[in-house]
């Protein structure tokens, strides 16, 4: 029994160590900056009801996305909602349980993804759609609207797909 509460007591401390703080950290980070740019188009597109220009190839237009990333599944079905919004909860989760079995490198990657996905589900939850406000565009062709979570999502399986394909064969050599 003792050492049952040794173990846990070892597992408990781990779990906030200096170097856990430091990550958790980095997701605060990840998912303020998210929360605040949107709070700021949010409350600019209240007052002024138009979009911000910034210069010929992009502006800050706030649409409300009620699809996954990029407005990619958007539906109108309340269904089709709450099971993308499950859906998203249990990859969280999976996320989660991949930082804590995974590298340093591999561990920051995950954080980016992990920080986006929390601020376009705490948007999904409380809003019940995901503040998109970033608008590529050139000439008359716009990309899709977006947001930070999304770039941080983006960022974080991109580089992990690059690690994936080309910097685990170097290492399998060695």
């Amino acid at each position: 029994m003792n050492d049952l509460k040794e173990i846990n007591k070892k597992s408990f401390s781990s779990l906030f160590s200096i170097k856990n703080l430091f990550f958790l950290l980095f997701i605060i980070i990840l998912f303020s900056v998210d929360r605040i740019t949107k709070l700021k188009v949010i409350r600019h597109q209240l007052t002024n009801e138009n979009y911000i220009y910034i210069n010929d190839f992009l502006n800050f237009d706030l649409i409300w996305n009620t699809g996954v990333g990029f407005g990619l599944l958007s539906s109108e079905s309340t269904f089709i909602y709450n099971s993308i919004t499950i859906f998203i909860f249990l990859i969280i989760l999976a996320i989660i349980y991949l930082i804590f079995k995974s590298n340093v490198f591999e561990k920051i990657l995950y954080m980016f993804i992990l920080g986006g996905a929390l601020g376009n589900l705490y948007d999904r939850i409380f809003y019940f759609a995901v503040p998109d406000f970033i608008d590529l565009h050139f000439k008359g062709f716009h990309w899709f609207t977006f947001n930070f979570a999304d770039i941080f999502i983006t960022i974080g399986i991109i580089l992990l797909i690059i690690r994936e394909l080309f910097l685990k064969e170097k290492n399998e050599k060695i």
